[in-house]
């Protein structure tokens, strides 16, 4: 580890290496400047981010990690607020990433999950982090995945990761954790509706949730015609079948079940978390690459040129796509060949 100060305009901060150490004894402060570096877009902070994961990385590994998707209205807040607090009273110290929806004219975001999780974020084994989405891909925030591994290095046992429900923001977040929880909801007519067969097939479980005693019926025809319905998806595992549960979380009922799933999850196959996290690994690596890549075109101003100028060709359609796409690729070939 090396002595670099990190520093933020003209005060200085404290060492990488000591930011690495506090935050691997558990400082909630040093978690949430670690979240800041790596979320940062400046490109001075990029290595050094690096430089603290790097750090971490033999702390990191040891958490069950958790994605949660849903329709709107069908009560993520309030579940993963229920869900966590029981948790906690299990001894678990529990974080939750919770990706906000960002406006892609202002960049403006909703940063309000502490306001909808208060009886969570008060508790001293809770970390909750909202994170602006911004414009990546299916509203997942580009720095997910490194948030949940300072997590993990400061000692937090569970990881949720709350999707915003829209968009491709489920297959991506699905892709990252060990296991896809699904909240549906009943009494909404065709209790299928929302739930596209994609989503289904990215489940590992699926939660009935507002089950309370006055909905319970609907809830059970809900969840009966889900499990019909899981039997035309392909399977994601060949040896587990997608249970079906049903939970309240405002009556707080429901949750260990769900949480006995997760765990019989992880614990009748262990091998198969292995592998999944290590082609977790491999697609980071690839997705890290290309925006990498991206960033490198953006950067380079005759590429980025030639990258406008196509475009509008392939909008105004005088040009095809593909040749578009291979004379942007000659190029690049060429800058690359010129740096060699």
């Amino acid at each position: 580890m090396n002595g670099d100060v990190l520093s933020t305009g003209s005060k200085p901060m404290i060492s990488i290496q000591s930011l690495a150490e506090a935050l691997c004894s558990g400082s909630r402060r040093a978690l949430a400047k670690a979240i800041t570096l790596v979320e940062s877009a400046r490109v001075e902070d990029a290595d050094t981010a690096q430089e603290l994961l790097n750090m971490i990385l033999p702390h990191t590994g040891k958490s069950r990690r958790i994605g949660i998707t849903g329709v709107p209205g069908v009560g993520k807040s309030t579940f993963i607020e229920a869900f966590g607090l029981m948790l906690i009273q299990a001894n678990k110290k529990v974080a939750v990433l919770a990706i906000d929806p960002s406006s892609e004219r202002t960049g403006g975001s909703i940063l309000g999950d502490k306001t909808r999780m208060m009886e969570l974020s008060r508790s001293l084994s809770a970390f909750i982090r909202p994170s602006p989405a911004g414009t990546t891909l299916g509203g997942v925030a580009r720095r997910t995945r490194e948030t949940m591994l300072l997590c993990e290095a400061a000692g937090f046992d569970i990881v949720l990761v709350e999707t915003v429900g829209v968009g491709q923001s489920e297959t991506a977040v699905a892709q990252m954790v060990d296991f896809f929880l699904v909240l549906a909801l009943a009494g909404a007519g065709d209790e299928l509706q929302g739930m596209k067969r994609g989503i289904m097939e990215l489940a590992d479980g699926i939660a009935i949730n507002k089950a309370e005693a006055a909905n319970r019926e609907a809830a059970e025809r809900a969840a009966q015609h889900i499990r019909n319905g899981l039997h035309f998806a392909t399977p994601k595992y060949e040896d587990w079948q997608v249970p079906v549960v049903l939970c309240s979380a405002v009556e707080r009922s429901g949750l260990e079940e769900i949480w006995g799933t997760i765990t019989r999850f992880a614990e009748e196959n262990p091998e198969r978390i292995k592998q999944l996290r290590r082609s977790q690994a491999v697609r980071w690596m690839r997705e890290t690459v290309n925006n990498g890549l991206q960033r490198l075109v953006e950067r380079e101003p005759e590429l980025r040129a030639l990258k406008s100028a196509l475009e509008q060709s392939v909008f105004e359609e005088t040009l095809s796509p593909t040749s578009a796409a291979a004379q942007f690729l000659g190029a690049l070939e060429a800058v690359w060949r010129k740096g060699l």
